[in-house]
């Protein structure tokens, strides 16, 4: 496994389930996935409004993208998330603690966009990890 430091430093406010630095060791290979909606291989999307299984399947993408590439989500060190609101972060939280090694979460962006390239999508989400 590729030496992946995530740290927290004093001088930082604390976070809510993520790390504030990611650092990857020599001899590490990057891998990034583009980002992920929430819709199933076959076409079918997630329940336009519940923000519950629309993080899932797209948290279920990010790892079969990831696993294209020979990662896990233990290798993942970064995670940008695009929201349409932020009404429902709690519940994109508890859902990404269902992928995610809580004891060492990767780093993490949010952003709020105006929209996504269909309205009845609320989440998009890509990630990056190192791996031998």
């Amino acid at each position: 496994m590729v030496d992946i430091q995530l740290s927290t430093p004093d001088t930082l406010p604390q976070p809510n389930g993520y790390s504030h630095v990611a650092g990857v060791g020599p001899g590490g290979r990057l891998v990034w996935t583009s980002g992920q909606v929430p819709i199933a291989a076959d076409g079918t999307a997630a329940p336009a409004g519940d923000w519950a299984a629309q993080a899932r399947q797209a948290m279920h993408n990010v790892g079969a993208a990831l696993a294209a590439a020979g990662a896990t989500w233990k290798d993942v060190f970064k995670l940008t998330f695009y929201v349409v609101d932020t009404s429902a972060l709690a519940t994109v939280r508890e859902v990404r603690d269902e992928f995610v090694d809580t004891e060492r979460p990767p780093t993490s962006s949010l952003v709020q966009v105006a929209g996504l390239f269909r309205p009845d999508l609320l989440i998009e989400i890509e990630a990056v990890a190192a791996i031998d």
